[in-house]
């Protein structure tokens, strides 16, 4: 068959639309057609961009900084990352091992275009977030997904990364916290895995660290690269500011690694979108160089929507939550209802019928479990009013009331 009768290149038919995107999606259109949805699914921040940061980049349009900058983001936000990366993990990376993209997403989906040929394996821990697989898939690798169960508390272990790995390993995924049962690895647990890891010197580790600053615990989550120095060249650690500073829209993220790579990255960016935006690229180096009272304050509201989320939803029989650790979602473990009836009748057979039942019945949006690869969950997203949390989660223990 031609390129013209195929239509579509082959790596579009290997990937899927992001489940989240189509969950909001659905939100949207079921709130135009004039249903009041409980959106649990959103991953942003409900929060607004802190005002300084916003001001850097009004003034930053008044001083006409409205022009390309350098491919791999201006020297301002470069210095403004490596500081951070210095002051929080005693990371040293100069200017040629920093990549600034937009959004983390972009940054993660050019160091697997960058390094992927035919037949390489990427090591992906699930419960993943949804779009790692798909990255991979449409860059001409070969997901290995490693179930990773709540009994582990959905973390990698070293047994089971020792079991995955191959001669066609590339890349070894890890998200602290993660996203979507918001697990952080501890540093004993992360040494454990680097000590896997220097056996097979030809594996590279991805690090996203895209949650790190909404931490619940003590001290702060540690980076790959910093607890196991002799790592550091194998890991690309990426982040950015979309979490941390309420700054989805604003699309930049980043990451660190090897020189060789990085310089691979900001060839292909500069083919693919030239830079990053100057404007956000101004934002950004203001949130990250400013002051982080944002920070501390919006932690503080997620870890007590966690504690309430949490002990709503552990209260409804049949389901139950770990607490997570970090980020703001709550994987919630449904396999005590699979099996029973709506009113209607109908089985409930998977997670995909739990989340399917809570939005007919009582118009909670959930992300059901099989999306990030963990069959018997769903995902709810805390990043929303203390309201719409105790509205969604009394619906929920309704919902749950009508099956049998």
């Amino acid at each position: 068959m031609s390129t013209a009768q195929r239509g579509t290149a082959q790596r579009v038919g290997r990937i899927k639309p992001s489940p989240s995107t189509a969950a909001a999606q659905r939100v949207r259109e079921l709130k135009a057609q004039g249903r009041d949805i409980l959106d649990l699914t959103v991953g942003e921040p409900d929060f607004d961009t802190p005002g300084h940061v916003k001001d850097a980049a009004i003034e930053a349009i008044r001083q006409g900084a409205t022009k390309y900058t350098p491919v791999n983001g201006t020297p301002q936000l470069r210095s403004a990352i490596a500081d951070r990366l210095r002051r929080r993990h005693g990371l040293d990376f100069p200017d040629d091992r920093i990549a600034v993209g937009g959004g983390g997403k972009q940054i993660i989906f050019l160091a697997l275009m960058a390094t992927l040929d035919a037949g390489d394996e990427v090591v992906i821990p699930a419960p993943y977030w949804v779009s790692y697989p798909d990255m991979v898939l449409a860059n001409d690798g070969t997901p290995v997904v490693v179930p990773c169960p709540e009994t582990d508390g959905f973390k990698l272990t070293p047994d089971r990364l020792a079991s995955a790995l191959t001669d066609r390993t590339r890349w070894v995924v890890l998200n602290s916290p993660g996203n979507p049962t918001g697990a952080v690895y501890t540093a004993d647990e992360l040494r454990a895995l680097a000590g896997v890891l220097l056996d097979h010197p030809h594996v590279h580790v991805l690090t996203d660290e895209i949650y790190d600053e909404i931490f619940f615990g003590t001290g702060q989550v540690h980076s790959l690269a910093a607890v196991e120095p002799r790592l550091a060249d194998r890991v690309f650690s990426t982040n950015g500011v979309s979490k941390t500073y309420a700054m989805t829209g604003w699309r930049i993220g980043y990451g660190a690694g090897n020189a060789e790579l990085i310089r691979a990255i900001n060839t292909l960016q500069s083919q693919i979108s030239s830079c990053p935006s100057s404007i956000s690229q101004a934002a950004a180096t203001a949130a990250l160089g400013g002051d982080q009272g944002f920070v501390h304050d919006s932690v503080a509201v997620y870890r007590s929507r966690r504690d309430a989320v949490v002990k709503l939803i552990n209260d409804i029989p049949g389901l139950s939550c770990t607490p997570p650790d970090g980020g703001f979602y709550a994987f919630v473990n449904c396999t005590g209802v699979l099996g029973t009836r709506t009113p209607s009748g109908q089985e409930v057979r998977t997670d995909e019928d739990v989340a399917a039942h809570l939005l007919e019945s009582q118009s909670v949006a959930v992300i059901h479990g099989a999306a990030y690869g963990s069959p018997g969950y769903f995902r709810i997203s805390f990043a929303t009013s203390n309201d719409v949390l105790t509205a969604a989660c009394e619906a929920i223990a309704r919902a749950r009331a009508e099956l049998s």
